[in-house]
């Protein structure tokens, strides 16, 4: 058999200088638009994360602004994690999550101990969550947590001494995830944040009922209806089957105005902000949803509108989109490294450590 080599010289070199987002994503426009309060910072240390629900805007705003301290000078915070050591229990699987929190935490001087397989834990014999969290006690300093089960974080969560984080809880929650998606609309434009802001008009694709993504993404909006003028879910399923009981109306009640519609193409060019996802997790499933709507190159975006999307895609989100402005949702995954390097230093008490340093 013949091998033919297929590479030229052209496929085997790249430019490390070039830009690996679409998106105007660099954050120093945001560090410069919010006024450090370092005392919100310190409310998250000896606490663990496990719900959208559990941010205030101020906490918020902080921890983006920490995060963007980050990504403007990554090379000089690499050791306030140094001695720490991260247990990234991963059972679901995962890509982006799993490798921006391991990423942030290396790159911030800490050590990793990772579980990628439940087969390979005491969980797969039939250990409790109780049992484990006592055993991760002695093991490590914070736990990420994935799990299909959307009760294992609680549980796991009443008999640790260290903090945990929830990195995706079945259908519920995906409290970070939610986190790097706002701190992406801000970073796109830091001046929704001044007095004089025009409010946007933001589409969500998806089912918030069904998607932990969508679920908690809207969550944290309620902190910012200020800057919302209209939030409109686009589902193919009806208000009663889109929402799970009582969220619309606590969204409503936060002050976001929320609107349901079932056609995607004719809200597009309205829309600032488009949030499109399509897949749940139900246990170890992936559930595909809402196979109605796509967006492509040829779709009727408004004119400097960005997409999102937490990734991975499927059919939903056109790779034609990929090598237009329209595309943040890369902007989006890089960000969420930073995201979680702010949380995770606050949470292990380091913040002293990165408060001085500009």
């Amino acid at each position: 058999m013949i091998m033919v080599n297929m590479a030229t010289e052209d496929s085997v070199t790249f430019d490390p200088d070039l830009p690996d987002v679409y998106g105007d994503a660099q954050p120093k426009q945001l560090l410069r638009t919010i006024i450090e309060e370092h005392e919100q910072l310190q409310t998250l240390a000896n606490r663990h994360v496990i719900s959208s629900g559990q941010f205030s805007r101020d906490v918020m705003l902080q921890l983006f602004r920490l995060a963007a301290k980050f990504e403007c000078n990554p090379e000089r915070f690499n050791s306030p994690l140094a001695g720490k050591l991260l247990i990234s229990a991963f059972y679901e699987p995962s890509t982006r999550t799993r490798l921006s929190f391991e990423s942030a935490w290396h790159r911030l001087g800490g050590d990793i101990m990772s579980i990628a397989d439940r087969s390979t834990t005491g969980i797969a014999k039939g250990e409790s969550y109780a049992d484990v969290a006592e055993m991760f006690n002695n093991y490590g300093d914070c736990v990420v947590l994935r799990d299909s089960d959307p009760e294992a974080v609680y549980q796991m969560a009443r008999s640790l001494r260290i903090p945990i984080i929830n990195a995706g809880n079945g259908i519920m929650e995906h409290p970070t995830q939610a986190l790097a998606d706002v701190y992406t609309i801000l970073k796109w434009r830091p001046e929704l944040l001044t007095d004089d802001a025009k409010p946007i008009r933001i589409g969500v694709v998806g089912v918030p009922k069904r998607m932990r993504t969508v679920r908690s993404l809207l969550t944290l909006l309620s902190q910012f209806s200020d800057i919302i003028e209209e939030l409109v879910v686009i589902s193919d399923r009806p208000a009663k089957t889109a929402f799970a009981d009582g969220q619309l109306e606590a969204l409503e009640e936060a002050g976001l105005n929320v609107r349901l519609s079932n056609e995607l193409d004719g809200e597009l060019p309205e829309l600032d902000v488009v949030y499109i996802n399509a897949i749940a997790w139900v246990k170890n499933a992936r559930e595909v949803m809402g196979n109605a709507f796509r967006l492509d190159d040829q779709s009727p975006l408004k004119e400097g509108a960005i997409i999102l999307h937490p990734l991975a895609r499927g059919p939903e989100l056109d790779v034609s989109l990929d090598t237009t402005p329209h595309n943040w949702y890369f902007a989006q995954a890089r960000g969420a490294v930073f995201v979680r390097k702010a949380l995770l230093t606050c949470m292990t008490q380091r913040t002293e450590r990165v408060m001085d340093v500009v």
